[in-house]
C-alpha cells in the first residue's frame, strides 16, 4: 500500500546523483513502495546523465532489509506478495549493477538482508566505523533474496558465505573490510563527506572506461539473472512456510522462534 510519502530521495548534484532510502524510522526496511520508488529512481538517473551514483539510509541505519511487518500483513498471500516484492527489487538490483557509471555505498549503521544485497550490489562501498553487516534471513526462516546468494561468495568466498547464511553472524566494519565486503572505513560522521569525495573524483574521471569495466566485469560472472530468478521463486515459497511465518511472527513479536 502506497503511503502517500515518498521513500526514496534522489538529487543530483555536481554529476552526482544521492539516492536516499527515506523510510528511517523503520530503518529503512523495503516494502513494495520502496521497491517501486527504488526502480523509478535508477531509471531516472540513468536518464539524468549522472557520472556517478551515491546510495545511502536517512536515518540511524542504512536497510534492515525487508519489511517483515509488511510481510506478515499478507497474511495467506505472503507467498504472492513476496513474489511481486522480489520482481520489483531484483529489477531495480539488475538496473542499479548494469548502470554505466559506478554506484557507491555509503553504509551507514546495519545492512541486514536485501539491505547487504544493495551493498554487494554496489561497486564500491565506503563504511561507517560503527557499521554492521548480517544476511539475517535465517534467523527469520528465510531464504536471501536481493542478489546475495550471487555476491556474497565473489565477495568473501564460498565457506565464508555459508557461514554467514546459517549462523547469521553480524559482520563489524573492520571485519566487513577484511572479508571484502566493503572498500574502505570512516568515522560516522565522516561518511557522508568521504563519499561525496568518490563520487566526485569518479564523476570527473573517464566514465565511458568505467562503464567497459563495469560490462566486463559483469559478462564474467555469468548467472545473475537465473540467480535473481531463484532467489524470488525460493524465497516466496519459505514465506508461505511454516517456518518462515514463526520466523517472521517471532522477530515482530520480539521472541525466540520456535522452528
Amino acid at each position: 500500500m502506497n503511503s502517500g510519502k515518498s521513500t526514496i530521495e534522489l538529487e543530483i548534484r555536481a554529476s552526482v546523483a544521492y539516492l536516499t532510502l527515506a523510510r528511517p524510522d523503520v530503518s529503512n526496511t523495503i516494502d513494495l513502495q520502496l521497491a517501486r520508488e527504488l526502480l523509478k529512481s535508477i531509471v531516472e538517473i540513468e536518464a539524468a546523465g549522472a557520472r556517478a551514483v551515491i546510495l545511502t539510509g536517512a536515518g540511524r541505519n542504512f536497510c534492515f532489509g525487508g519489511d517483515l511487518r509488511g510481510m506478515a500483513v499478507a497474511g495467506a498471500n505472503m507467498a504472492a506478495y513476496l513474489r511481486e516484492l522480489t520482481t520489483v527489487l531484483h529489477g531495480a538490483i539488475t538496473l542499479m549493477a548494469e548502470l554505466p557509471m559506478p554506484v557507491i555505498a555509503a553504509v551507514n549503521g546495519t545492512a541486514a538482508g536485501a539491505g547487504l544485497g544493495l551493498v554487494l550490489a554496489a561497486d564500491l562501498a565506503v563504511a561507517g566505523r560503527s557499521a554492521k553487516f548480517a544476511p539475517a534471513y535465517t534467523a527469520v526462516g528465510l531464504s536471501p533474496d536481493a542478489g546475495c546468494t550471487f555476491f556474497l561468495p565473489r565477495a568473501v568466498g564460498h565457506k565464508r558465505a555459508v557461514e554467514l547464511f546459517l549462523t547469521n553472524r553480524v559482520l563489524d566494519a573492520e571485519q566487513a573490510f577484511d572479508w571484502g565486503l566493503v572498500n574502505n572505513i570512516v568515522d560516522d560522521d565522516k561518511l557522508a563527506e568521504a563519499a561525496r569525495v568518490l563520487g566526485e573524483r569518479l564523476a570527473a574521471g573517464p566514465v565511458g572506461a568505467y562503464a567497459s569495466v563495469k560490462r566486463l566485469l559483469g559478462e564474467s560472472q555469468p548467472g545473475f539473472q537465473s540467480q535473481l530468478a531463484r532467489e524470488s521463486r525460493e524465497i516466496a515459497f519459505r514465506g508461505s512456510t511454516a517456518e518462515g511465518c514463526e520466523g517472521i511472527n517471532a522477530f515482530l513479536e520480539k521472541r525466540k522462534p520456535h522452528f
